[in-house]
């Protein structure tokens, strides 16, 4: 590949990365390639190949290409399997961005986790997908499916490994676009022993320039006022119940 078309289509991906606020990892996920391989091909240390490019188009539904069809051409169904709720892109194009994410910390009381979520539109796939990033633990980021049935107007972001199930359970989003729910994990009890655990989680959608802190927010780090509040919504606008 020339290099004047590697430059053109390192544009393409950066300048679809921006508009999208999709992160260079969340992308290299849903391309199914390496983050090593998709920054040095932006950067222009390692060549574009063929089979590198139509992993981007079809994560992108974009033509990279020249005289390429354009997303509409991609052989993929319409709709998300009825498993996911039976939707359509435009009808969940709302849920497309970045947020920031927020539940209580496991290990350290009044702590908050912070940390980032993408959810963006797989094509070859039909659905949406999400992906974790900026988590102190980053080899437990979490990436999966999302499911949105319109029966019950709920949202649902599900991790399956393995026959592992991981699930955040959010509500209606409020007038700005932020979604409440709860999170239903495993946690680390006695030794190695996992124990189920549900805790209140937040999403907040993160404008493209916003500078948030990260990793484990302690009570008095400058952000957590902020944090705590985002987190209360959950059980005051009742958005979920956690009964004793």
């Amino acid at each position: 590949m020339i290099d004047t078309e590697a430059e053109r289509i390192s544009h393409c991906v950066r300048e679809e990365l921006a508009r999208r606020r999709l992160s260079r990892q969340a992308l290299a996920d849903m391309a199914r390639i390496s983050i090593s391989t998709l920054e040095k091909a932006l950067s222009g240390r390692r060549a574009f190949t063929l089979a590198t490019v139509i992993r981007l188009e079809q994560a992108l539904g974009v033509a990279l290409r020249p005289s390429q069809p354009t997303s509409h051409s991609f052989e993929a169904p319409v709709a998300s399997p009825d498993a996911m709720g039976s939707y359509s892109r435009g009808a969940v194009r709302w849920l497309e961005g970045r947020y920031l994410t927020l539940r209580p910390s496991f290990g350290y009381p009044n702590h908050i986790y912070a940390y980032l979520t993408d959810i963006v539109w797989n094509v070859g796939e039909a659905h949406l997908v999400f992906s974790e990033s900026e988590r102190l633990d980053s080899a437990f980021s979490q990436r999966g499916n999302v499911s949105v049935p319109h029966l019950s107007g709920h949202t649902y972001l599900v991790t399956n490994v393995d026959g592992q199930y991981r699930m955040a359970v959010l509500g209606r989003p409020t007038i700005r676009g932020a979604l409440y729910g709860i999170l239903t994990t495993l946690m680390v009890g006695h030794g190695s022993q996992l124990v189920p655990a549900a805790v209140p989680i937040a999403l907040v959608p993160s404008p493209p320039a916003a500078e948030w802190a990260f990793g484990l927010i302690a009570p008095e780090n400058p952000a957590y006022a902020r944090y705590r509040a985002e987190l209360d919504n959950v059980t005051t606008d009742d958005f979920a119940r956690f009964p004793r």
